[in-house]
């Protein structure tokens, strides 16, 4: 998020004056130390809440780094896990010396079991499996214990390569059956399943010999990651190439499919979709789907298992108009491949945009959707979004609308300042939020225009994925009682702000020793007008509607060690604009709504079957249960395939103004025709309609009163 830039610039004044010193000619061994010494030194100067250097924090470090070093309990045992415990409460001490054993023996230990289960999976994967014997095994690391003896690691080597070539011969079986694939037709099941260990056996080759090129500087990175990741989730180590691909993804201007990545164990799982990306465009693939292979058009399928994120990238990235194809696990355990020709990420479709719609309830309704809160800083005359809400209200208001929704669903955030200016829009003037430093007194933000926008009725739309700058403006919103906020249980629950520190900027001098790479530093807090803090809780919306994701834990929470929920006394607000009354009625009548609802009652049974399949993680390894058991799922799936249909109730159309310029363009007709489609199967923003029909309905009988 973007912050006022004053106090910014005194911090790094102040970074150059406390931390710039001057190192003679120094060996790896020194620069390394001296790079844990800058992070440990800048994290303790000015992280929002620094964590002290002990014990405590050696358990922690310990703990997290064992997780991410092998999590999947795939290469060490139990003996191993002994010799690294030794260091448990040293690790300290190490960081503070500069000092690396811990991790250097971690690095030796990993290696050596690297080494030692590619024999593993050679010779198992030399022999055909017994799929008549009844056997299972457990996919979740969490859920396993460290094997305790080689022996057991090749055991359990031996259940998860079974695991994998079963389902995977079990789709070949499906495709013979359909006579999808020529290349298994009248193949004996001996024959395709000898053809599914070769498979096997090259996704894990390729694995072993990304693994083998992974150099000490990675593993490193990884482990001083994981240092500045005890302090909270989003302070991140970043070395140069990192910091590089970051930028990259918040600029989005690249060729590719339009998503964004995240590692998950040993898998890469998409975290959100790029509005206007050809991935958004063509619908299949999906927040939490998880990638399991890539090829390049009509090429051999590439599988990722185990790949580091920045090779995922390059394997996903390409030229515009190229082919890529994505084999995907979906949320409900379905295996599908997805192609996607890419192209230049449509940064338009990013740009908040409007409708209007007309319902049988009589009202005509203004919809916005803001994706993002962008702002182009570098240019003073490019597009910031408080602009363009602002304009997006003015033709709202020129086509008499009775009320308008605001969308920020999946709305990651952005800048702070056009969440201000952009909060003013809808009261007088006053606080919007307040913002808090280490050791300082709160900074109150406040919108200091008198003038309002819009002073009707006004429902804002929110989800689990409505962060950082959305949980502002409906925090705000709901504090002065000015709007109805609506969605799933809470909203993401990050109220905190990063800084990104050079480290380079710490040392004078001694350029033989640079680039050293970057951190991300939480060094604020946000806090509503009320005084409670966004971070962790979110928002909760007034009223709560199903979602497929509802018992699916979401959000901040789930981080590893995020700041705690704190409160700050609250300040001084009111507005005289327009006043939400009867939200009791409103809920109720929603509620009672939701409960009749087809759609909705479906929405809320497949939330149910998604965490039942979220939480399974063991599987049967005979042929016959596990066909059944993926039949039984395939069944499952199909049910809800088609749970939302055009609502044809709702009458939606383009601003009149904005008609023109949608059909000058055939790219961008298209573009709309698709949104409008989607827009029209939104049952969450149909129930909205009603709600804010009911907000109407109240304000209305309230002004007879009067």
């Amino acid at each position: 998020m973007k912050l006022l830039r004053g106090s910014l610039f005194f911090s790094l004044v102040a970074v150059a004056i406390l931390f710039g010193a001057y190192y003679p000619s120094m060996d790896s061994e020194q620069k390394e130390s001296v790079l844990i010494n800058t992070i440990l030194t800048s994290l303790q100067r000015f992280h929002f809440q620094p964590v002290p250097i002990d014990d405590q924090f050696s358990e922690k470090l310990f703990d997290l780094y064992m997780d991410r070093l092998d999590g999947g309990k795939r290469f060490l045992t139990k003996s191993d896990v002994k010799e690294l415990s030794k260091f448990k409460d040293d690790l300290d001490d190490e960081a503070m010396q500069g000092t690396f054993t811990f991790f250097d023996k971690s690095y030796e230990l990993v290696n050596n079991g690297i080494t030692k289960t590619q024999g593993y999976y050679r010779d198992i994967l030399s022999k055909p499996f017994d799929f008549s014997k009844k056997e299972e095994v457990e996919t979740d690391g969490d859920k396993r214990d460290f094997a305790s003896s080689d022996e057991e690691l090749k055991e359990q080597w031996r259940l998860m390569l079974k695991y994998e070539v079963l389902r995977r011969v079990t789709t070949k079986l499906e495709d013979q059956e359909k006579g999808e694939d020529e290349e298994l037709a009248g193949k004996s099941f001996e024959e395709l399943e000898e053809m599914t260990r070769k498979d096997v056996l090259k996704v894990y080759d390729d694995w072993y010999d990304r693994l083998s090129k992974l150099q000490r500087k990675d593993r490193l990175s990884d482990y001083l990651n994981t240092v500045t990741n005890v302090y909270d989730p989003h302070t991140n180590y970043f070395e140069p190439i990192e910091k590089e691909n970051f930028d990259i993804g918040m600029s989005g201007k690249l060729e590719g499919i339009g998503a964004r990545l995240q590692t998950d164990g040993d898998y890469t799982k998409v975290s959100s979709i790029v509005p206007g990306g050809p991935a958004w465009k063509g619908k299949d693939l999906e927040e939490n789907d998880v990638i399991m292979k890539v090829a390049q058009g009509d090429e051999e399928p590439v599988d990722i298992t185990g790949m580091q994120i920045n090779d995922v990238v390059s394997l996903i990235r390409g030229p515009k108009d190229t082919e890529v194809r994505l084999t995907v696990k979906k949320v409900d355990g379905l295996i599908k491949t997805i192609t996607i020709l890419r192209d230049v990420v449509v940064l338009e479709e990013g740009f908040a945009k409007s409708l209007i719609i007309e319902s049988d309830l009589g009202d005509k309704v203004g919809y916005i959707k803001l994706p993002r809160f962008y702002a182009d800083f570098e240019d003073a005359s490019g597009r910031f979004c408080s602009d363009d809400i602002e304009t997006e209200l003015g033709k709202l208001k020129n086509e008499s609308v009775d009320g308008i929704v605001l969308d920020l669903r999946n709305n990651g955030g952005g800048s702070l300042r056009d969440v201000v200016k952009m909060a003013g829009y809808f009261i007088e003037e006053g606080p919007i939020v307040q913002v808090k430093s280490r050791g300082r007194k709160p900074e109150v933000l406040s919108d200091t225009d008198p003038s309002v926008k819009y002073d009707g009725p006004l429902v804002v739309l929110v989800n689990d994925f409505s962060a950082s700058a959305s949980e502002i403006l409906a925090a705000a919103l709901q504090d002065y009682d000015r709007a109805v906020i609506v969605g799933t249980n809470s909203t993401f629950g990050k109220g905190t702000v990063q800084r990104f520190f050079d480290l380079d900027r710490a040392i004078i001098g001694n350029n033989e020793v640079k680039p050293l790479g970057q951190i991300k530093l939480t060094m604020q807090k946000f806090y509503r007008v009320n005084g409670g803090s966004t971070q962790l809780k979110g928002v909760i919306p007034d009223v709560i509607l199903p979602s497929s994701y509802a018992y699916i834990e979401t959000g901040e929470k789930e981080n590893d060690y995020p700041l705690e929920w704190t409160e700050i006394p609250s300040v001084e607000y009111s507005q005289d604009v327009y006043e939400v009354n009867g939200l009791d009625r409103i809920v109720a009548s929603s509620e009672k709504r939701v409960a009749q609802n087809d759609v909705f009652q479906k929405v809320e049974a497949n939330a149910v079957r998604l965490k039942e399949q979220r939480d399974l993680s063991k599987y049967p390894l005979s042929l016959h249960e596990f066909q059944t058991w993926n039949d039984e799922l395939e069944a499952e799936a199909k049910e809800f395939s088609d749970m939302f249909q055009p609502i044809e109730s709702m009458k939606i159309r383009n601003l009149t103004v904005d008609a023109p310029g949608i059909e000058a363009e055939e790219s961008k007709k298209a573009r709309n025709d698709e949104w409008l489609k989607d827009v029209q199967k939104d049952v969450t923003l149909y129930e909205t309609l009603n709600i804010l029909h009911d907000l109407i309905s109240n304000s209305v009988a309230d002004v007879r009163k009067n």
